[in-house]
């Protein structure tokens, strides 16, 4: 990834506006690195709090010009819609709540945009924004970051390649511990905006990770899951959001699936991780250690591939930015999304062609998807687990 092709198709970098993200956010501070680790991107603009005077003073340490510091989310999109060097593309990454309001705001002005996930809290708000990227022909970027570490590409073109033959068994895994403290959430009694199911959503944990193990296992697979039997709730005693899911899930080619994710588990730090097994053989994935895929294959020992190690498939390898044996991870993965969008906005923008390698990205189908997931394995819950179809978009 050593030649920029936004400034071979622009001339230029492309112009970033911010919405959200302060200094004590962890994503925020991960959204802005991620647009800057290839170079494809400058931030020439945002609105890093609700609150107007610390929004520009925010605005000012982080290098905003003073001509681009703006009050409020409507006067910036506003403002640098009709500026001749005004931003390209706008990234979101505010409360849940008003994921829709932004996105949509942004769209109606003509700057595509990148959002952090989950795109919306609702099915009917979902639909709205997936409507309104089609209508618009924009590019919209989920960050599902998951999808952008290299060995979970490598894991999706095994599959596209079929080395592990027709996908029979899938099971996947989001565990965390940070929800664990029955004093949770804070001791103090200030309750953070994402337990408050009007700001984060139906379901905190279903958001907050089952989202990106909804989003994982498709990513990967190329299936779509059909049906779904869930238990959503606490497991902490006397919590009033949900800190544990788990889930059987039928899928279109007739596979079987587990589903299983929680922010309850103590000690546990952010074990996400897949196993997907096929007639051919099984691919097995952790977060924990993202440099290590794991193929056994039906009749052979098993193997494991790595970044830049024999057997790198191309879509690993457009992932890739150190040479073997030299660890990528998180940053990294973040970057890789960024990186995409960049180029499939770049190539929109000069009427070119992105490399496909490129137009990996989740994008508005994949947050429709993801919200209609989440909806169904909470119907699923409150019918006591009875199966519920998933509707498709």
């Amino acid at each position: 990834m050593s030649s920029n092709p936004v400034i071979a198709m622009l001339g230029r970098k492309l112009r970033l506006a911010v919405i959200g993200g302060g200094p004590d956010s962890f994503i925020g501070g991960m959204h802005r690195l991620a647009s800057r680790i290839d170079d494809r991107y400058e931030i020439v603009t945002g609105i890093l709090s609700s609150k107007p005077v610390k929004a520009k003073k925010i605005a000012g340490e982080i290098g905003i010009c003073s001509d681009r510091i703006y009050s409020s989310v409507t006067e910036m999109l506003d403002a640098e819609a009709v500026r001749k060097d005004g931003a390209d593309v706008v990234a979101i990454m505010t409360p849940n709540d008003s994921h829709c309001e932004y996105v949509l705001a942004s769209l109606a002005r003509g700057f595509d945009v990148i959002c952090d996930k989950p795109m919306t809290n609702t099915v009917a708000e979902a639909q709205t924004v997936h409507q309104k990227v089609k209508e618009t022909g924009l590019i919209f970027c989920l960050t599902h970051n998951y999808t952008g570490y290299a060995m979970v590409r490598q894991a999706k073109a095994m599959v596209q390649a079929d080395e592990i033959g027709t996908i029979r068994l899938i099971q996947v895994e989001y565990v965390q511990g940070g929800r664990a403290d029955e004093n949770d959430p804070d001791p103090s009694g200030d309750i953070p905006w994402r337990h408050d199911p009007e700001k984060s959503g139906p379901s905190l944990v279903m958001g907050d990770i089952g989202s990106h193990a909804h989003n994982l296992v498709r990513f990967i697979s190329g299936l779509e899951i059909e049906e779904i039997a869930a238990e959503v709730g606490s497991i902490v005693p006397k919590r009033q959001f949900h800190d544990f899911a788990g889930a059987l899930l039928r899928f279109n080619n007739g596979a079987r699936g587990v589903f299983w994710v929680t922010q309850a588990a103590a000690g546990v730090e952010n074990g996400l991780g897949i196993r997907i097994s096929g007639t051919k053989g099984t691919l097995e994935w952790m977060q924990e250690i993202p440099q290590i895929l794991t193929f056994k294959p039906l009749s052979a020992p098993a193997q494991i591939r790595t970044p830049n190690g024999p057997g790198t498939l191309p879509l690993a390898a457009h992932s890739l930015r150190m040479v073997a044996g030299h660890p990528e991870g998180f940053p990294e993965g973040f970057a890789n999304i960024y990186s995409d969008a960049a180029e499939a906005i770049a190539a929109r923008r000069s009427g070119k062609q992105a490399n496909p390698l490129a137009l990996h990205f989740p994008t508005s189908a994949d947050g429709l998807a993801g919200i209609q997931f989440i909806a169904a394995a909470i119907e699923s819950s409150s019918k006591g687990g009875h199966w519920v179809k998933c509707a498709t978009f």
